[in-house]
């Protein structure tokens, strides 16, 4: 799976969020707000294929934690991304 290129993040008032590029972009009512956490993980595969193993892989490294808890928390955020339509 891949980050679907027409959204990028930006940097609002303090806050990264997630913007649709072009024309589709400019209804602003859905606001897709990111935390350190997932502002690293967009930054690491922006542009790149990934699955859940690898964004599990990426906590590990950076935050030091086990590979269960990695798992875990790296479907949840896939799963968050998908439900956003933010994949593809």
């Amino acid at each position: 799976m891949k980050i679907k290129e027409q959204y990028k993040v930006r940097e609002m008032a303090g806050e990264h969020v997630v913007i649709m590029q072009g024309r589709h972009g400019k209804d602003l009512t859905k606001i897709i707000s990111l935390n350190e956490s997932a502002l690293y993980l967009w930054n690491a595969i922006e542009g790149k294929e990934f699955d859940v193993i690898s964004i599990a892989n990426l906590l590990e490294e950076y935050y030091g934690i086990d590979d269960e808890v990695a798992q875990r928390d790296a479907a949840r955020w896939v799963e968050k991304l998908e439900k956003c339509g933010l994949i593809e």
